[in-house]
């Protein structure tokens, strides 16, 4: 029993569609403690469903799942988009609860799950890696001897004393993956978050983690990158729409998946959240010698304020070939609740080699934080002509796509003032 870091048993999570999840930020965990110390945390979800209310305005996003991982143990979590692994995390973070089921974790906790999570906006690098470092329960000495080397592997040094809501988006990440990783929590939770710094940074990030591995501290890693699983993970956790689907040796559980992704099973092209459904279409077969059009439908639940599209292409075994949002060519929009919006984005022709991709889109809010998301595959056929595209900057991918946006406003939507039709 003392070996065990983390149990799970029959655990589930189901959210209401359109109705945003009020997480505990550490303002509110201070202010109750001060102002009602024996107060005990009532959990919204325990009152009964009215008879009104349709099943189908509910979804589960993990259903009765079960699993031990063993101190020292480093596990890799693998699935689409909408299987339900960064839930899975925030239940393990203690930032959200579970509807059903238990979910016991033996250790301080360090995670690192998204752009703006874990942080104080209004306090600079510096305060933001003691307060870290403070809530992991560790003393001021402690963090003293490790707040040079976290600076460093952050590369912000000039900006430490900063406000961190100055801070881009990667900055913020390298930030946050550094204090993670460097102030020795017990337990390291990571999500693909990683994906927003460069190929440089993911290396040094990865490089880090092994190192954490092999200090015989346990680590929850979900990524789409099965090469880094491969490399880093002892055994893996297969989700598919909430439920496992695969769990064993990584090496297995990795070649079952990419399988599965490279056969005729119709992936998450349709998602909705707390926040908006989001849907994509494009032709799952084209020639390399015609465009690719992806269209992008979105549909908000409740207000965003400069949304903005963020598109992955990967290959079969996962190898990233290009990212590229929406918002670095200068479309971001505006949406209240019930308003829509379609957005197309092409390729153009003999860019992309023959072979199987993953598209993965993404609706982000301003702080580029993944509201919803879709997934869909694509076949390239035929034969590649001496390539067009040009190779970028290493935190791209392969492939530098610029422009080919066209926005279409649906329902009399104000567009923000960064919106525009390229």
């Amino acid at each position: 029993m003392n070996d065990i870091a983390i149990r799970v048993e029959n655990l589930s999570k189901r959210y209401r569609i359109g109705q945003r999840e009020r997480y505990l930020t550490l303002r509110d965990v201070l202010t109750r403690s001060f102002t009602a110390p024996f107060r005990l945390f009532r959990r919204d979800d325990q009152s009964p469903v009215p008879n009104s209310q349709s099943k189908s305005n509910y979804i589960w996003a993990l259903k009765d799942v079960s699993f031990e991982v063993k101190r020292g143990e480093v596990v890799g979590i693998i699935g689409r988009n909408g299987a339900g692994k960064t839930t899975l995390l925030k239940i393990l973070s203690r930032i959200t609860e579970p509807t059903e089921g238990y979910a016991e974790v033996r250790g301080r906790v360090g995670s690192l799950l998204e752009v703006g999570t874990g942080f104080h906006p209004e306090l600079t690098g510096r305060e933001n890696i003691y307060l870290s470092g403070a809530i992991l329960g560790m003393k001021k000495r402690e963090i003293d001897r490790k707040f040079d080397e976290i600076v460093a592997f952050a590369e912000v040094e000039k900006f430490i004393d900063t406000p961190v809501k100055h801070y881009s988006s990667g900055m913020y990440v390298r930030l946050a993956f550094a204090v993670a990783a460097h102030l020795e929590p017990e337990i390291l939770l990571v999500d693909e978050v990683l994906a927003v710094g460069d190929a440089a940074f993911q290396k040094k990030c990865l490089g880090k983690m092994g190192d954490v591995a092999k200090e015989g501290r346990t680590v929850l890693f979900v990524s789409h990158s099965m090469a880094a699983i491969r490399q880093l993970t002892h055994w893996t956790i297969w989700l598919e729409a909430g439920i496992i689907k695969g769990l064993g040796q990584s090496t297995q559980i990795v070649e079952c998946y990419l399988n599965t992704m490279n056969s005729d099973e119709v992936l998450v092209s349709k998602n909705a959240s707390e926040w908006a459904e989001m849907s994509i279409h494009l032709s799952p077969t084209v020639s390399a010698l015609e465009p690719i059009k992806i269209d992008v439908h979105v549909k908000a639940f409740q207000t965003i304020l400069a949304g903005s599209i963020y598109l992955k292409i990967t290959a079969s075994d996962g190898t990233l070939i290009s990212r590229l949002s929406s918002k670095d060519d200068g479309i971001v929009f505006d949406l209240s609740a019930g308003q829509q919006i379609i957005l197309q984005w092409e390729c153009p022709a003999n860019y992309l080699a023959p072979g199987n991709y993953r598209i993965d889109v993404y609706l982000d809010d301003r702080l580029e934080k993944p509201l919803v998301s879709c997934t869909q595959r694509l076949h390239v056929d035929g034969t590649l002509l001496p390539p067009r595209y040009s190779r970028g900057f290493a935190n791209t991918g392969y492939i530098v796509f610029k422009g080919n946006w066209r926005v279409t406003l649906v329902d009399s939507i104000t567009p923000s003032k960064h919106t525009h039709s390229s």
